[in-house]
C-alpha cells in the first residue's frame, strides 16, 4: 500500500496536525479533585511530549500571568515549554487574543488538537470558534476537566454536537505512530508514554 499523504489523511497525522495547550495553571487545577489533577498534569505532560516526539507545532497559551493576577503554568508542563513562545492573554478565549490566533494560523494545519482548563470555557470557546472557520479540532479528554462534572459535561455535549472529535492520550499516541516498521526511531518514545499512560501495550 502507497504511504499516506498528510494533507489528504482523514486520520491525525504529525504533518497535518496542530497541539494546542492552554491554562494549565494552579488556579485551573486548584478546582479539581486531588486525584484527577494527578491524572490531568500526567496527561498533559504525556501530550507535550507526544507532540514534541512526532515534531508537531505547539500553541501553547496562559491567562493573566503577565499582570500579576495568575501564576504560570505548572513546572512539569513548563520544563516541555523549554524555549517555545508561550502566549499570555487577557481573553478568557484563546481565539480572541491575536498572538495565539496567529500562532496557530501560521502553522497551516487545520487539524487542531487542543487540550485547556476549564472544559466549559478556555477548551470550549476556541474549540467552537475554530470549528467555525473550517478546522478540524480534537479535544483531548483525559487532559480536561471543569469547575464541576456537570459544567464540564455540558460543554462536551455542546461542543460534540458542533462536530468537534473527543480523542486521548492513547489514542493520539497510536495515530501519530501508526506502524513500527517506518516509523522505528520513535517507538521508544511512543511505549513510554502509552505505559505512563496506564496503556496495557508494552512495546519491545
Amino acid at each position: 500500500m502507497a504511504p499516506r499523504k498528510p494533507a489528504d489523511d482523514n486520520l491525525l497525522d504529525p504533518g497535518n496536525t496542530v497541539v494546542a495547550i492552554i491554562d494549565y495553571q494552579p488556579t485551573q487545577l486548584l478546582t479539581e479533585e486531588t486525584a484527577n489533577t494527578a491524572k490531568i498534569m500526567r496527561n498533559v505532560v504525556d501530550l507535550a511530549k507526544l507532540a514534541k516526539l512526532y515534531n508537531i507545532p505547539i500553541v501553547a497559551s496562559t491567562v493573566n500571568v503577565t499582570s500579576g493576577a495568575n501564576e504560570p503554568t505548572f513546572p512539569a508542563l513548563r520544563q516541555e515549554f523549554d524555549g517555545m513562545d508561550v502566549y499570555d492573554r487577557m481573553t478568557i478565549n484563546a481565539w480572541e487574543d491575536q498572538n495565539f490566533y496567529d500562532a496557530v494560523h501560521k502553522t497551516g494545519r487545520k487539524k487542531l488538537v487542543i487540550a485547556a482548563l476549564w472544559t466549559e470555557a478556555c477548551l470550549s470557546f476556541p474549540t467552537l470558534d475554530a470549528l467555525n472557520e473550517g478546522y478540524e479540532v480534537y479535544p483531548v479528554l483525559d487532559c480536561v476537566g471543569g469547575s464541576s462534572k456537570d459544567a464540564s459535561d455540558a460543554a462536551i455535549k455542546r461542543m460534540e454536537t458542533k462536530g468537534a472529535q473527543m480523542t486521548s492520550i492513547p489514542q493520539l499516541a497510536c495515530e501519530w505512530q501508526r506502524n513500527y516498521d517506518t516509523n522505528k526511531a520513535t517507538v521508544p518514545g511512543f511505549s513510554e508514554i502509552l505505559s505512563n499512560a496506564g496503556s496495557f501495550l508494552k512495546v519491545k
